[in-house]
């Protein structure tokens, strides 16, 4: 395993990590994740990152708060499948879908509307985000999908294709990408707004 913080390494064994291996695992501070079968480890996170995921969970609560459509979650356990368990760094559900999906163990069975992942360093921290849980969130149908990279100071935002042109339907598609100075809107969070520079340290 690497020594730097924060960067996941993937487990090289050719075999199918299942949702009850994750259970066996030992209590540490380790990240669980499997993605198709694959299993990945990562160590805590750089402090920037934490803050980060802390600022995008701000700017949602207090939206939330304000329109009662529903919530966001820090590191909430997603399980899509018997290969497919994540902890995305930030979650949006709405009350009706978070009520749906909710189990007794506190682990959301099912898709959030929104989910966002802020890098960290290393190769297979971007593999991971940029491609399989891109592909992932694609397949269980997440609804928008922000890739928030805290040293360049911008966001990726991929939305779900309702007919764009060009696009095929029901896929998450490149929208934009954003920086300090741009204004974050949603359809999805009817008078949500939050300019970039608010996700990231002053």
């Amino acid at each position: 395993m690497s020594e730097m913080i924060g960067e996941l390494t993937p487990v090289m064994e050719k075999r199918r990590w299942t949702t009850a291996d994750l259970e066996l695992m030992p209590d540490s501070d380790t990240r669980y994740e499997i993605i198709e079968g694959e299993l990945f480890m990562s160590k805590q996170p750089h402090w920037h990152h934490q803050e980060t995921c802390g600022n995008v969970y701000r700017e949602l609560d207090n939206w939330s708060r304000a329109s009662h459509l529903g919530r966001p979650s820090i590191n909430p356990g997603v399980i899509f499948g018997e290969y497919d368990a994540v902890v995305p760094d930030v979650v949006w559900m709405s009350h009706q879908r978070l009520d749906a999906l909710l189990d007794e163990a506190g682990h959301v069975i099912g898709a959030p509307e929104l989910a966002v992942e802020v890098l960290s360093p290393g190769s297979e921290n971007e593999r991971r985000d940029r491609e399989l849980k891109l592909k992932l969130y694609e397949q269980q149908g997440v609804q928008e999908y922000w890739i928030v990279d805290w040293r360049l100071r911008q966001v990726t935002v991929y939305r779900r294709a309702h007919g764009a042109p060009g696009v095929a339907s029901g896929r998450l598609h490149l929208e934009f990408t954003l920086f300090p100075n741009d204004t974050l809107t949603s359809p999805l969070l009817p008078g949500f707004s939050c300019q970039i520079a608010d996700f990231f340290t002053q």
